[in-house]
């Protein structure tokens, strides 16, 4: 399904019935006065969160904040 563009107004004055079509997966790009504000998307429970690094994998533990800003402090100097 495209991006369907629906007033402020509209969602507003109906929005139990883009409550229904949300949680049946449409999603939504809200406008005002012709200029897009947002966008209303069902959410994704289960894939919600997307794993970026996985520091257990280079150490047991992980690696704490203060070491990845120093490690990346570094990389910056050498650009």
């Amino acid at each position: 399904m495209g991006n369907i563009i629906v007033g402020l107004k509209e969602l507003r004055e109906n929005i139990d019935a883009y409550i229904s079509k949300v949680k049946k997966g449409n999603s939504f790009i809200v406008a005002r006065k012709s200029k897009l504000l947002f966008k209303i998307v069902p959410l994704d429970l289960e894939n919600q969160w997307e794993t970026v690094v996985d520091f257990t994998k280079i150490q047991k533990n992980g690696i704490s904040a203060k070491e990845i800003l120093k490690q990346l402090h570094k990389l910056n100097a050498r650009s």
